[in-house]
This record gives C-alpha cells, structure tokens and sequence, in this order.
C-alpha cells in the first residue's frame, strides 16, 4: 500500500545530498525549494568535477533548460559516472522539442538511462519521439517551457519511454501521470498558480530527485516527491493573493509540510494493469 507520509519522513531522516546540473534560471529557487523540504542541494555543473561529485552525491538532476556544449557534456559525464556508482538520477527534458540541439542533446541522455524524466506533456512527447521514432508516436505542438498538449495525450509515449528506460516517468500537469511502464498512478493535486512561478517545474525534478535517492521502489518516491509537491502547492494557493505570494507561501508550505496533510488532502488514483 503506498504511504506517502513514511517516504517524506525517510528523506527528510536522511537528508540526502542531491547534485543538480541546471538551468541558469532554476538555481536559487530550485536550491530553497530542496533545501525546504528537507534535502541538501548542490550546484554542481562543472566538467573538471561533475564526474567525482556524482560519486559522492545520493542523486543527480540534470536539466537542459539553457544548454551549452560544455553543460551537455557535463550532463553525459556526470550521468555516466552516477551509472557506474548506482547513483539514481532524474532528467529534465525542458523545451525538449524546440531545437535540434536539444533533441539531440535529450535523445543521447535518455540512452544513459535515468531512474525518472520529469516534464511537462510536450516535452514527454517530444522525448519519446524523438527516443523510438520508429514506434511513430504522435509528435508534440509544444513549444518552449510550456505545454500545449495534455497529460492524458502523453499517457501512451510515458509508458513507451518508461519502457525504453527501464526507469520511471512522471508527466506534471493539472493531473500529474507517473508509470513504470507496469504501473500507472494520476495525481490531482496542485494549485493554478504553479504555472505562473519560473521554474516551479525544474524545482520539482530536484525534489524528486531528493525522494528517489536511498529509495527501495523508485515508482513509489517519485510518485511520493510528486504528490508532496502537489499538496504544497494547495496548500500554498489557500493565502496566496498572486504569484508573488504563492512562491513565498509555496516554500513555506514545503517546510511545514505534515502527514495531517498529505493524507487528508492525497488525491491519488493508482493501477497496475498494464
């Protein structure tokens, strides 16, 4: 039976040490996000050491929202290395479909195998197309950082990718939609403003990254990381008078998060018949 109060307490015992390669965007609200739950960040993006850090980290997150070609080397390196060390790590796909560079860049760091890809609907779509064209799976209209398909139109590409990986995948949306290609869980919880906060998103793959670091079933803490996320954001929306106050009241909700909370407001569907 899932417990998502039992998988926030264990991270929060552990505090696990998360690397995040990123966006320039991302860092400061990405770090007090993870620090505010309960995790300790890392913004660790250098080639010379991306490679030594990934060994000593409890997992890596790995975002391409502003690439280079020295980050994206960075990325490959210090998922090889979290490979070799059974470190778990998460990729975000962002924009995955906007350019040829990042689909290239995002079909060579799927071949590395992540433990969980977190993104929005386009993106996902994006990815496994762009990952198994051959499947010939509906090609997104995303564009940029934001959605234009949704969670439900991307269902059938996550189970294709999570499939391919042998990790899990996570669509975040109204509905979030986690699978290990095996089993499915929807998730209705979140708040309207989310969308309105620069990198709410990128933030949440630090967070998952958090929950998976130690765990024993990787689709049960993302599925966890996902769900804390959600509560907080209601949590958050209840005094928020804009997005200005919904990201101070967001973090805080974070912070304070309980398991009054989270079982009282959980909204969860989940099966296993696939």
């Amino acid at each position: 039976m899932f417990d998502c109060p039992s998988h926030l307490a264990r991270m929060r015992q552990h505090a696990p040490l998360v690397q995040n390669i990123t966006n320039h965007v991302a860092m400061n609200v990405m770090a007090n996000v993870q620090l505010a739950i309960g995790a300790s960040p890392a913004m660790v993006h250098a080639k010379e050491e991306v490679e030594e850090f990934a060994a000593l980290a409890d997992a890596l997150s790995v975002n391409i929202g502003t690439l280079s070609d020295e980050w994206v080397e960075s990325m490959r390196l210090a998922a090889r290395a979290a490979n070799q060390t059974g470190t778990p790590w998460v990729f975000d796909p962002v924009a995955v479909g906007a350019t040829a560079f990042r689909r290239r860049a995002g079909a060579e760091l799927v071949e590395l195998k992540p433990s969980v890809i977190r993104g929005n609907a386009s993106e996902i779509i994006a990815l496994a197309s762009e990952s198994s064209r051959e499947r010939n799976l509906k090609s997104s209209s995303g564009r940029g950082v934001d959605s234009a398909d949704p969670v439900e139109a991307a269902e059938q590409a996550a189970i294709e990718l999570a499939k391919r990986t042998g990790g899990v995948v996570a669509v975040s949306g109204p509905v979030d939609f986690v699978t290990d290609g095996k089993r499915r869980a929807r998730l209705a919880n979140g708040h309207a403003l989310m969308p309105r906060i620069t990198v709410l998103g990128c933030s949440q793959t630090g967070v998952v990254a958090a929950f998976i670091a130690g765990a024993e079933d990787v689709f049960d803490a993302t599925l966890a990381a996902m769900a804390c996320y959600g509560v907080a954001g209601e949590i958050a929306g209840e005094t928020a008078k804009g997005p200005g106050s919904f990201a101070v009241a967001f973090v805080d909700a974070l912070y304070n998060l309980n398991d009054t909370q989270l079982n009282a407001r959980l909204r969860l569907e989940m099966d296993d018949d696939l």
